[in-house]
């Protein structure tokens, strides 16, 4: 039986309409929004240590800031695609992202380290609605063939919010202390979330192509009867299965990169680190390119090389014993694992096209569940194998990963053709 969500693909003339400039508005408000729950994120990373000395715990315990908001942020993966394809994704995004000021503003507050994991949680499960919802919607308002595009430019918010909620959360904490850190991000959600609810109550007004048809017009369908055709569908199974994957060998492996340059070549934490978070600048990088090379080499060819470059990479910082290697080596793989990253989404973000909010929240789920698996598996390892040959592992994972669904891709988009 063929599956009932396979990618339908209009037919793209030879001179591509622009997009809305209503459309790029709401676009680049999503971009801010995207950021926004990035920086929520990785706010805490830095103001660990700090933590622990104002609430007298130990830092395992303060930990609980990033891990509990990180576990409530999967879990709720799995309500608000079902919640956006029934009321509105951009009205979801919008609510959702107030709700972060109002988790933020609480963590402000907080006299304890419990009051203050609470208030995380509740940003955690705002936040866990942006970046798949807004995938969503631009799935539904933008053409397939410039999809790929815009969903990697706003992907660049969603990796400046990597690096700005470090940046924010150490700066805040050195100098006016950790409770600082939230009442800027209170005020960043504030904004963004009013500008955001400003624009849908518009696109409301104006009743055209924005009001989201899909997700309006479609029945309201149970979790389940939304769930079960991507599920079994043979192409958006196959999406899934390639998201867990690389979560586990992209994300979840990275997270052992600085580990190994902090034991193998004798780096401080906070040198490793820089040189880590290279990665995503190489990232953007990509984005910057993105239109040349979605042209030049099409999807599967950007998956086949992007994994393949970020597995070489990561041969170089397993096993180089030049330290400086691994700094352009870093750069070079993060470029890579976003071309692959970034067709993955244009894909979720077209698995399911009548539940399309669903499909891109199953999507972020299986990302973000096998990127805990990866980690918990990686630091296993590394004491029985050594951490080269955990990193080397995942990055030949990775460029296995990107050749075989670049094949994938191949063959679905001929069999797309065949079945007109």
């Amino acid at each position: 039986m063929r599956s009932r969500n396979r990618i339908r693909k209009p037919h793209v003339s030879t001179t591509t309409a622009p997009i809305a400039a209503a459309t790029q508005r709401s676009i680049l408000l999503l971009s801010f929004a995207t950021f926004s729950s990035m920086v929520a994120q990785r706010i805490c990373d830095a103001m660990l240590p700090e933590l622990s000395r104002s609430f007298d715990a130990s830092l395992a315990q303060a930990a609980q800031v990033v891990s509990m908001f990180a576990i409530v942020y999967g879990v709720a993966q799995l309500v608000y695609g079902p919640l956006g394809d029934r009321l509105g994704k951009f009205r979801i995004v919008a609510w959702a992202t107030l709700g972060c000021g109002v988790g933020s503003a609480l963590a402000v507050f907080a006299g304890s380290l419990n009051l203050l994991v609470l208030a995380r949680m509740a940003t955690g499960l705002a936040a866990a609605a942006i970046i798949p919802l807004s995938m969503a919607w631009i799935g539904d308002n933008v053409r397939f063939d410039q999809l790929q595009e815009t969903l990697a430019r706003v992907g660049l918010g969603t990796t400046l919010g990597i690096g700005g909620g470090q940046l924010i959360g150490g700066l805040m904490t050195n100098t006016l202390g950790w409770r600082w850190a939230f009442v800027v991000l209170a005020l960043l959600f504030g904004v963004v979330g009013t500008l955001l609810l400003k624009d849908w109550r518009g696109q409301k007004s104006a009743q055209g192509p924005l009001a989201e048809p899909l997700a309006e017009s479609a029945p309201a369908a149970s979790f389940f009867a939304q769930t079960l055709p991507i599920l079994t569908g043979r192409w958006s199974r196959i999406v899934l299965l390639v998201a867990f994957a690389e979560g586990a060998a992209g994300f979840g492996a990275l997270a052992m990169w600085a580990t190994h340059l902090h034991r193998a070549m004798h780096l401080t934490l906070s040198g490793a680190g820089a040189i880590v978070a290279l990665f995503g600048l190489g990232g953007m990088a990509y984005m910057a390119s993105a239109r040349r090379l979605i042209a030049g080499l099409g999807q599967h060819g950007l998956t086949a090389a992007g994994g393949s470059m970020m597995g070489l990479c990561a041969l170089v910082v397993a096993f180089t014993p030049w330290w400086p290697l691994a700094v352009p080596a870093s750069l070079i793989a993060g470029f890579g694992f976003f071309m692959f990253h970034n067709t993955m989404q244009a894909n979720a973000a077209h698995m399911a096209p009548r539940a399309r909010g669903t499909g891109v929240s199953l999507f972020a789920a299986a990302l973000f569940l096998g990127q805990s698996v990866g980690a918990m598996v990686a630091a296993g390892l590394i004491d029985r194998l050594g951490s080269a040959m955990v990193v080397a592992l995942g990055g030949g994972a990775i460029a296995a990963l990107g050749l075989w669904f670049g094949r994938a891709l191949r063959q679905h988009h001929a069999r797309e053709t065949a079945e007109g």
